[in-house]
């Protein structure tokens, strides 16, 4: 209980509210792989930006792209590009959401395709939620990043994956943030959105400054 964890070291309790996101977190009754502190930040950011598009990359069921749509109409704008390697386990009700555009395929090689369905005056988000590999996410943040416009934010979620998380890919998000931003200095990484403290996204919320 909360009263008994008090003193508990944050490594103990990383663990646990992981456990807790990935048996337990539904968004509409659908699985939702997503700290709610950082969604919350991603709803303050999406108020202020105002984006035409949100790309999300790597969809799993859907719950956070059905959140995100949900959001866009809160706002009365805006729409969802989901990409991923497939969408076979996307429950229906995501399926049938109007605001949301799938497009099934390796993120690299889909690109393009991506691309296309966005107008160069439209303002971009992008949250990148795939694999984590450093590969692969390192190549997302290069095949994507101008689509991002000054003043807005490429996202790269699951930087805690052995920084905080001893689980997931290594090298993985974390570094390949690291040295994404050392070859392009137009990106600066914006610790101010990591202000509740615990975040799943460590050096991942990627401002455009140029």
């Amino acid at each position: 209980m909360f009263e008994e964890q008090l003193d508990a070291p944050l490594r103990e309790i990383l663990p646990a509210i992981q456990r807790r996101i990935l048996s337990k977190s539904r968004y509409f009754g659908i699985p939702t792989l997503k700290h709610p502190y950082d969604f919350w930040v991603y709803q303050e950011m999406l108020n202020e930006k105002q984006p035409d598009v949100i790309i999300e990359i790597g969809n799993y069921h859907g719950g956070s792209t059905l959140a995100l749509a949900h959001l866009c109409d809160l706002l009365g704008k805006g729409r969802v590009i989901a990409v991923d390697f497939s969408h076979v386990q996307i429950d229906p009700q995501v399926l049938r959401h109007p605001r949301i555009l799938f497009v099934q395929g390796d993120p690299l090689q889909v690109a393009d395709i991506v691309k296309a369905q966005i107008q160069p005056e439209e303002k971009v988000i992008i949250i990148e939620d795939s694999t984590h590999t450093y590969d692969l996410t390192l190549g997302i943040l290069r095949a994507y990043n101008e689509l991002i416009k000054p003043g807005d934010y490429f996202i790269i979620e699951d930087g805690i994956c052995w920084h905080g998380l001893e689980e997931g890919p290594k090298p993985g998000p974390y570094e390949a943030i690291e040295d994404f931003v050392r070859e392009n200095p137009a990106f600066q990484i914006d610790r101010s959105c990591e202000d509740f403290t615990i975040t799943w996204n460590p050096k991942g919320y990627l401002k455009r400054v140029a």
